[in-house]
This record gives structure tokens, sequence and C-alpha cells, in this order.
């Protein structure tokens, strides 16, 4: 039998060097024309016969026939090789140095193939609380995503504290969809929907006019079909006999954000203010609400954003006063963590209730879920765990039969993470959309399949580019680093040493 195939090798060796000759001959023949010379180049660079392969070795003969697969990514030979970053300002007006206001940082996981994956710490959290986990996963495999997750989710906490985890949470997905080709709706089960309805802030002004052509802009031009309003305590700065107690705070406006001090207003819990809102201040308040109804109308659902720190009892009183123009939710009217106080409120009223953004993993949802304490759960998913944690949280919500909007600031790379988890989460309401007038905030993003980022007021879903759909474009991130760091992406190697261990028994 080995003779007669020898046999055959050699016939066949035989027959394509004749035959190789003969094309040869006809390349060299100055009357062929460029076409078929062209043609028989190819055919002679790309043929390969029966008796090659029958000459060769198993793994000669693999090699040969797998030569035109690509192998960009071998995904069981990964290895994370490094952690870099980039912290950009997504704002109009200039910052001042040091401010956290607008600050986003991207981070970059790099890996021994050339690939890598884009992830984001929340908007306003330090960059370090990622670059803290570089040591952490050098060398790991990324495919490993649950696994990686589990050993650093301890490093993770409520609000800006969870941003590091779910950086390389992120830029994990974004990385095994790159090295399976992928998007990274598929990796987490699957898609419901193809496009992603988003909702964004009403835009205000004193003057009627002209806050029915920006409401208009919003609704026909922008074609958002959910907006979300501000109904603040705020509102009723410099409004004599509409709140008590709120001078003992020696804050001009009351407001829950930038406050340093430990014992101001915004480190406050809302029961222990003991700020109240007068009759004239509710009726001020409902008519902000009658205000934006009766520009936007009744078919475009209204959220209303977070109100202040005042306690429980002004909360219900507050959503009785509004009930009547039928808002979508009432948002972070009480802390998350107060169940039981979430449960008296939504059971007093029939505008749905919301809460959730600064939840850091399911946990932290369950309780309110299992009570049915809000309506709507509201995960920012740059806190509440990432991708796949965030579809489990949505997931649970379902079967107690509670729907999921999500909370978002920050650039295109957070934001597209958002995407793919709505897109594989049935529940799903509406997604925020916190940079619409931002100009230069879709170009921050190249789609790494020619789709438009956003039309009409929905993100388009990726349906076959992998990872998140979207790599940087440098021009534009260099044109909006944050003015503290203006590095772009630099090797990072002071963070390479694990200086603790961090098992959590004995």
């Amino acid at each position: 039998m080995k003779s007669i195939l020898q046999q055959i090798i050699s016939a066949n060796k035989a027959d394509e060097r004749t035959q190789a000759a003969a094309i040869q001959a006809e390349i060299n023949n100055p009357a062929t024309k460029p076409d078929r010379r062209s043609f028989l180049k190819k055919t002679a660079l790309g043929g390969m016969g029966i008796a090659s392969f029958m000459g060769m070795s198993i793994e000669d003969t693999l090699a040969q026939t797998t030569s035109g697969v690509n192998r960009a990514s071998n995904p069981a030979d990964l290895k994370i090789t490094d952690m870099r970053y980039a912290i950009t300002f997504i704002k109009n007006a200039p910052v001042a140095d040091g401010s956290t206001s607008g600050k986003c940082a991207i981070i970059r996981i790099d890996t021994n193939q050339g690939i890598y994956g884009l992830g984001e710490v929340r908007d306003g959290a330090d960059v370090q609380y990622a670059l803290f986990l570089k040591s952490r996963i050098l060398g790991q495999n990324p495919c490993n995503v649950e696994q990686i997750f589990k050993s650093i989710k301890q490093f993770g906490g409520h609000g800006r504290a969870a941003g590091g985890v779910v950086a390389v949470e992120m830029a994990l997905w974004d990385l095994v969809g790159k090295a399976y080709g992928v998007p990274a709706w598929q990796l987490l089960g699957g898609r419901y929907r193809d496009k992603v309805r988003l909702y964004a802030d009403t835009p205000e002004s004193t003057d009627i006019s002209e806050m029915k052509a920006k409401v208009k802009d919003r609704l026909v031009n922008q074609g958002f079909t959910w907006l979300k309003m501000d109904l603040s305590i705020r509102s009723l700065d410099g409004k004599p006999g509409t709140t008590v107690n709120s001078k003992f705070w020696n804050t001009a406006n009351a407001s829950q954000f930038n406050d340093p001090s430990l014992t101001s207003y915004a480190n406050t819990q809302h029961p222990f203010t003991a700020i109240q809102i007068t009759d004239k201040g509710l009726d001020h308040m409902a008519s902000v609400v009658e205000g934006v109804r009766s520009v936007v109308g009744y078919e475009t659902p209204i959220s209303s954003d977070h109100f202040g720190h005042f306690d429980i009892n002004n909360s219900i009183r507050l959503g009785k006063a509004v009930e009547k123009y039928r808002l979508a939710w009432l948002e972070d009217m009480v802390p998350w963590f107060m169940t039981e106080q979430w449960k008296k409120i939504t059971d007093s009223l029939n505008t749905p209730t919301i809460t959730g953004e600064d939840i850091y993993l399911k946990d932290g949802f369950k309780t309110l879920v299992d009570n049915h304490a809000v309506d709507i759960v509201h995960p920012d998913l740059a806190t509440s765990g990432g991708l796949l944690e965030t579809k489990r949280i949505g997931d649970y919500a379902e079967e107690g039969g509670v729907a999921m909007a999500m909370h978002f600031a920050g650039t295109p790379i957070s934001f597209m993470a958002n995407v793919h988890c709505a897109a594989a989460t049935q529940n799903f309401l509406a997604l925020e959309h916190h940079s619409p007038d931002v100009p230069w905030w879709p170009s921050m993003v190249k789609t790494t399949d020619g789709r438009k980022l956003i039309e009409k007021g929905f993100a388009n879903v990726p349906n076959l580019a992998p990872g998140l759909g979207v790599d940087l474009n440098e021009e534009v991130i260099k044109q909006h680093l944050h003015k503290t760091d203006n590095s772009y992406f630099r090797p990072t190697p002071e963070w390479n040493e694990k200086r603790s261990h961090d098992r959590l028994w004995s």
C-alpha cells in the first residue's frame, strides 16, 4: 500500500512540475495579456495539489491548510500584560483644576496578542480605583471574566467606589468579544432588541417660549421619546415661605452635590436634615411639573430626578402633589438602603418609584425587589457590577415583577457597555443619555461596523461588531483630556506590584 502511495505521490509531483513549468513559460511569454499573467501568477503562488499534502507530515499539512485563518487571537493563550488609562472631561464649559465634575477615566487592558479591551471608571471616580487592581489581573487570561471579577469584587463598593472593579469587568467583556469575534450582548446570552430606548434631560428655561423650542428640538430633531426633569428643593431657593429649616444648613440652594464638609447637607442622610416643604413650596414644585407637562404633552414619559434631602413624610406629600401629572417615576426620594421607608413611600403613591444608581452588586437590589419596595430598579452599570452583574440584577427584578431602567453619565465606552446589557435584558425600559448637548461626545469613538452610535433617540445595538463595537477616536480624546492628567495610555509599571494579602477568610 505504501509503495502504491509513493508511486502516486511521485507521479503527481512530476505532473505538478510539468504544470508549473508550463505556467511559468506562459507568464514569460511577451504575448500573454496582463490580466492572464496576473491570474497565472496567483495560481502559481496560491495553488497546491494533492501531492503536496500527501507528501507532508500531519503537522505540516495542518499548518498549510490553516495558513489563511485569522490568528489575531488565540483565546486559550491570551494573557493580560498591561493596564493603561486616559482621563477625559465631558463638559462644555472649562473645568477648574482638580474638579471631579465631568471627569471620566477610560482604561485599556492590553494582552500578549495585541488585542485590547476598553473600560471606563464611573464618572467622578478616581482612575486609581482601577489601577490598583492591575497587579491582581496581570498574567491572567482575560476570557475568564467571572473568575477575575470574583477575585477583585471585594475592592468595589457602593457609589463611585465600584468604579475600578467595573472598569476592569467592562474591558474584559470588550476583550473577550474581540477574541471570539462576537458582540458583548451575545456573550450575555443573546439580545431582546436591536435598538435601545434612551431618555434625556428636559431642557429648562424661565422663558416659556424658549423652553418650548428646546423641548421641540429634543423630541423632534433629536428624536427622544422619554424625558427626565429636575424637580429639586433647589427650585425653592430664594422663595420665602416655601421651606422650613433650610437656612440652618448655610447653603444657598440646599444642593446635594459638591460639598466636602462631613456635616454638610450634601452628606447628611435625608431623615436627619429636618427640612420640610410647606404647602406653598409644594404648589411651586407642582407648577414646575405642570409647566413641563404642558409643553411636552402626555404621550411622552417624563421622569423626575433626585429631589434633595428631606424625609419620608415630605416625600409622600410631594409625590401626592404631583400625582395628577403622571410622572414616569419619582427617583431617589430617600437613600436606597432604607428599604422600609421606600416600601411605605411606594405603597402610599400611585406614581412609580425608583432607586439604585449607587448600589453595588445584585445583593443590594434583592431586598428592594423581594419587598417590592420600589416599582423600578435603576442600576448605574458603572457602579452595579458591570455587564453581567447588571443583567443578573435585571433578571432578578423581572422575576419579582419589577422593571429596570438604567442610569448613566460618561463617555461612549461606558455607554456602549450599557447598550449591550440593555439589549440582553428583557425587563429593560430606558437608558439615560447625559450628554445630548455636548456636540463632540459621539465623536469620542468610532463604531467598528460603521453604524451610527445614536439615531433619533435610540442607541443602535451592534449586529456583528465584536466586543463593545467601538474604538477610540484618538484625536478627539486628546482634545478633551482632564487638566489634572493629560497623559494618554502611557505604560503603568508602578502598579505592577501586589502589596497585600487579599483573601477574605482563613
